[in-house]
């Protein structure tokens, strides 16, 4: 009789331990009011409820390593279950998240970060590979006919990006030409690419490296002969897609790679389940002007 109480309070114990809520903060060096970053947030969001965890997201409010690494020493400060983190620049963000290593918290890498993700102590990565994409990108324009193209880039100094560029101007065969934009500046980026099609009227092919790029891109090259794609996907870009305004926008399933790291984190937490692959590719895919109908209904409910 005492053999079997025993072993019902154990039971009983671990399932407390294992109904206690876990908690996993999430740092990402994109806002959630960003188009690409809120469709982020809704896979975090999801996968809080799917797993019943306490999620927190973090973002600085702009591009900011300092302030990034800062978010992140604040959330190992914490002692949470889990941190989640994107990796724009190892070298600014390498000290912060080693520390969370250091201090024997479970980190899962996003969106960026695939070729540092391992040397940095994190567990999984959960993304896509940025040369490659980009490189795909190259091989599509080349194929198009495209000789003379820029590479439009909105966060210089975000390697993910700069690779993206890298890997474009490989797949296109030409010596590189990047066109440093500002964020959250529209007008600015209609006027710079305008100004580099003036001075330039033999460029006849341009890659944006985000939405928040591609959408003033679009008011640009509007009534021009240009071969146009983007990496991620908008509501804006969908349509312009559909209408045959653009060859191309790559889709790296970002929802994914919001919901995969809180789902492998919680699961890490209560049953020291790891995937075997410690990096989880979300893309890159392609979506053109012939399937692009397909993926606008789930562009409006936030997923893709």
């Amino acid at each position: 009789m005492k053999k079997l109480l025993l072993g019902a309070l154990l039971v009983m114990g671990m399932g407390l331990a294992m109904a206690q809520q876990i908690r996993i903060v999430v740092i990402s060096h994109g806002q959630a009011a960003d188009p690409f970053w809120s469709v982020v947030k809704n896979g975090v969001d999801q996968a809080a409820k799917d797993m019943n965890v306490r999620v927190e997201y973090r973002a600085p409010e702009t591009f900011d390593m300092v302030r990034m690494a800062q978010l992140i020493d604040a959330a190992v400060a914490s002692k949470p279950n889990g941190i989640v983190v994107s990796i724009p620049d190892a070298k600014a963000l390498e000290k912060s998240i080693t520390a969370a290593v250091k201090a024997g918290i479970p980190v899962v890498s996003m969106n960026s970060g695939s070729d540092v993700a391992e040397k940095l102590g994190v567990l999984v990565h959960v993304g896509q590979t940025e040369y490659e994409a980009g490189l795909g990108a190259g091989k599509r324009m080349k194929a198009a006919g495209v000789k003379n193209a820029i590479c439009v880039n909105q966060e210089v100094g975000n390697v993910a990006l700069d690779l993206r560029c890298k890997g474009f101007f490989d797949g296109l065969g030409i010596k590189a030409n990047v066109l440093p934009v500002k964020i959250g500046d529209p007008t600015g980026i209609k006027n710079a690419v305008a100004a580099a099609l003036q001075k330039d009227p033999t460029i006849d092919g341009i890659l944006t490296l985000g939405p928040t790029a591609a959408e003033p891109v679009l008011q640009a090259v509007e009534g021009k002969k240009i071969t146009f794609g983007t990496f991620d996907l908008s509501p804006a870009v969908l349509k312009a897609l559909s209408e045959k305004k653009m060859a191309f926008a790559i889709d790296q399933q970002q929802w994914l790679q919001g919901y995969l790291p809180v789902v492998i984190l919680a699961n890490y937490a209560r049953y020291g389940l790891l995937p075997a692959n410690p990096v989880i590719l979300t893309g890159p895919g392609f979506v053109t002007p012939e399937n692009a109908a397909r993926v606008i209904d789930l562009s409006k409910r936030g997923i893709r």
